[in-house]
């Protein structure tokens, strides 16, 4: 049961990373041609009225996926629209990644918007910056690796079919905040550290895998030697090819 359930769950992994390649290819599409259901927006005054705007006009449900660390001041801003959409039974989801759950005024924030009828789920990495405002319209970064350059305003359902597909797949395999994140029972890995070992293996550098899971490189370091010391291995690279030989990867 547990092999199939690791098997099921590798699974959905794949397809989530695949669906990230083809939503920000969609994504880079649109925001080079022009389309009668699509809008740039530039600026970060127009990005936060435009989020303000869906907030007030939401009729059903709002999901969003916020990957990276979150400011204390973002938080706060965010707090009015939340209850007001709450207030209005507004279905909201949100994804963060787990290493907000070290950020204190993250984990305030989340058990308030909880409190409220709220959902908050975690997962090591997420999908890009999205938010999806009644299956209908979204608003997503120009560029994923900085969402400052501008945004791109959706209605088109291709796009939105793909990034509530997106959104669906990242939330199925994510930890509802407030619940201890399992351990493996074989390995004792988090979800995080298998995230972190995949990551290295594919050849990212520590900082590019910090970015990628929320975290600054010498965290990785300090994860890493963690990894080395259960596996009694003096190197990563030995720690790589005894944690494929034991079937962590």
């Amino acid at each position: 049961m547990l092999a199939l359930q690791e098997a099921e769950l590798a699974a959905r992994q794949a397809k989530l990373a695949a669906s990230r390649v083809a939503v920000t290819r969609l994504v880079a599409d649109r925001a080079k041609h022009t389309s009668a259901h699509g809008e740039r927006i530039l600026g970060m005054n127009a990005i936060h009225s435009r989020l303000e705007e869906l907030g007030r006009t939401a009729t059903t449900e709002v999901l969003s996926s916020q990957p990276g660390v979150q400011e204390p001041e973002d938080l706060n801003a965010s707090r009015p629209a939340d209850a007001d959409a709450l207030g209005r039974n507004i279905t909201i989801r949100t994804l963060y990644q787990d290493a907000v759950r070290k950020q204190p005024h993250v984990a305030v924030y989340a058990h308030w918007l909880l409190g409220l009828g709220g959902e908050v789920r975690t997962a090591p990495t997420i999908p890009q910056r999205m938010v999806v405002v009644d299956r209908a319209r979204a608003l997503v970064p120009i560029d994923p690796a900085d969402h400052r350059k501008g945004a791109l305003y959706v209605t088109e359902p291709g796009i939105l079919t793909a990034l509530l597909d997106f959104f669906e797949q990242a939330w199925s395999t994510a930890v509802p905040l407030g619940a201890v994140v399992p351990e493996d029972p074989r390995s004792g890995l988090t979800p995080a550290e298998r995230e972190l070992l995949r990551l290295l293996g594919s050849g990212l550098t520590d900082e590019a895998a910090g970015q990628r899971l929320g975290i600054s490189s010498r965290t990785v370091g300090r994860q890493m030697s963690s990894i080395m010391e259960r596996l009694g291995a003096g190197s990563r690279f030995e720690a790589g090819i005894k944690a494929a030989q034991k079937g962590w990867l």
